[in-house]
């Protein structure tokens, strides 16, 4: 597994190099999600607590080691025995020493090997809370990007919409003004134009708002944020339709393969399972307190005063040793780390449950949503083609202000479910790829029907 430290680096070396070639070109969907990561807090902190983790194991590491010390002294005599003050015996009463111990601890029952497997998971687990959140980060811009260009897109289809009344209403008010048209629908055609102005300010709105949004996620100034890069819809055109064809034993079969997949790498489930190793680890380390312990150290050192000068002290080996007698305490405290065990194989088996229900049901939303992009693409389609015999009825005095206004609206409300289903797709698709914590957006598709 790649460390989220180096891929945080070589985006931003990335960003650096191709900021000015984005500027012209517009960003696109990738470069948002690398300036993203580059410019996430919450990021930059998980990296921080995988550096914390691999220092406790390199510290649990040190304590296998021996263990050196060393020890200076200096005194001197300030008055006699009877209480006199000798301040010209200060230099013959001087004394120094310097001493030099090793400890090492011989055996502890086995708890340093588990401290190092608990060390060596918590790191492990410390860089899958980094992944996790490198992956709702790329969440987080791809739904900024595509609510971005949703909102384009429905600020253009608000305009069209607009046109249409504009049209609408300039027709009507050369028949009300020849005495064609009563002034009931010629009100109609004046609210109708209103309304369609008001939901256009909606969308332009909604615009800002959104590229706002993806402005400080990527840490630049709205002002000077660069076009996206729209997406090729025709891309998806082939997953569209075999996505939109599966049945209940295709989704059965797919969502089999893909759990493969998830199990492997999905960075919440994986950690569940961390979890419950340390928690068994933990339970080994809380054993060994019934264990005795054995160290040894050597000390030895010199020692110096006036009247003999410079003088080596005894070198000294000792042993000792410790055998815990409250059994009471350790057998709570193992039956505690028990109930923990057992509390994190709970946590382990609803993670496996929960990974399971979010991709089945990520796998139907994305089956359903591309049948709901294909039916209201030829929904819009003919709507519009019926908006378009509607107006030149209208034209040609052949039909009401009515019918043309309840096409219009009809083309409208079909416009809007198009853009959103369509962006709806993309969504389920970034969320799905995120589940399966997948990088490569090739190896990804690759995976789908």
């Amino acid at each position: 597994m790649k460390t989220i430290v180096c891929i945080a680096v070589l985006l931003l070396c990335a960003l650096i190099v191709g900021a000015e070639e984005s500027a012209v070109r517009g960003i696109s969907l990738e470069d948002v999600r690398n300036m993203a990561a580059a410019n996430s807090r919450s990021l930059a902190k998980y990296n921080m607590a995988v550096q914390s983790a691999r220092l406790d194991e390199k510290i649990q590491g040190y304590t296998n080691l021996p263990s050196l010390s060393l020890g200076l002294s200096a005194g001197t005599t300030l008055w006699s025995a009877q209480g006199e003050f000798t301040p010209s015996g200060l230099q013959d009463n001087l004394n120094a020493g310097a001493s030099f111990s090793l400890s090492q601890r011989l055996w502890d029952g086995g708890k340093g090997r588990v401290l190092n497997a608990i060390n060596s998971i918590s790191t492990q687990i410390a860089r899958l809370d980094a992944l996790q959140q490198y992956f709702s980060v790329i969440n987080a811009a791809d739904t900024a990007y595509y609510g971005m260009l949703e909102a384009a897109a429905a600020l253009e289809a608000a305009e069209k919409s607009l046109e249409t009344n504009v049209l609408s209403l300039s027709i009507a008010e050369i028949r009300y003004e020849n005495r064609i048209l009563n002034i009931s629908d010629y009100l109609q055609a004046q609210a109708k134009k209103e309304e369609a102005e008001t939901a256009r300010n909606q969308a332009r709105r909604n615009l800002l708002v959104n590229r706002s949004k993806l402005a400080v996620l990527i840490g630049m100034d709205v002002k000077s944020l660069p076009e996206l890069v729209p997406v090729d819809f025709s891309g998806y055109e082939e997953l569209l339709q075999r996505c939109a064809a599966l049945d209940d034993g295709s989704l059965d079969a797919l969502g089999a393969g893909l759990w493969k997949t998830a199990a492997a790498q999905n960075p919440d489930y994986i950690k569940a399972g961390l979890t419950s190793r340390r928690s068994d680890e933990s339970v080994r380390l809380s054993r060994k307190d019934y264990m005795p312990s054995l160290s040894a150290s050597l000390s030895s050192g010199l020692n110096y005063s006036i009247s003999g000068g410079l003088e080596p002290s005894s070198g000294r080996l000792s042993l000792s040793g410790s055998i815990p007698l409250d059994f009471w305490v350790t057998a709570a405290n193992v039956e505690k780390k028990q109930l923990a065990k057992d509390q994190a194989a709970l946590d382990y088996r609803e993670a496996e449950m929960n990974l399971a229900i979010e991709l089945q049901t990520l796998l139907l939303d994305l089956s359903a949503g591309a049948g709901s992009v294909l039916s209201s693409r030829r929904a819009c389609e003919y709507a519009e083609k019926h908006l378009e015999y509607v107006m030149e009825l209208y034209r040609l005095s052949q039909n009401s202000l009515s019918d043309l206004s309840d096409a219009e609206s009809l083309v409208s409300s079909n416009r809007r479910a198009f853009i959103q289903n369509q962006y709806a797709f993309l969504l389920n698709l970034s969320k799905l790829r995120s589940l399966l914590a997948m990088e490569a957006e090739d190896e990804f598709i690759g995976l789908l029907p």
